[in-house]
């Protein structure tokens, strides 16, 4: 077996680090998407300042767009869990162990 790569219980191989790298590449995603979905919240707050004509369609784009900056934070989040799921299965699959001491 090469390394990294282990069988699965449905005897496919699992390639730890390939999984790893991935969800490392969605958590960077995720951070990315709450970066510019919070600036693009900040922009329409600012034209709901600077035109109070339009004032009520600009706050609710920041809403929507505070709520997609919470979203893609927990997704973020989440891969950010999962990325080092698959970096402990990795360390345990090649006989590394984790003390408490």
């Amino acid at each position: 077996m090469a390394e990294g790569k282990h069988h699965h219980k449905d005897g496919e191989e699992v390639d730890y680090k390939k999984e790893e790298k991935h969800h490392k590449h969605l958590e960077h995603l995720g951070e990315l998407g709450t970066v510019a979905a919070g600036a693009y919240a900040l922009h329409e707050k600012h034209q709901a300042k600077k035109d109070p004509e339009h004032a009520h369609r600009f706050k609710i784009e920041e809403e929507i767009a505070a709520a997609v900056v919470v979203g893609s934070g927990g997704m973020a989040f989440h891969e950010h869990r999962e990325k080092k799921e698959f970096k402990k299965e990795d360390e345990e699959a090649h006989g590394k162990k984790h003390h408490l001491f």
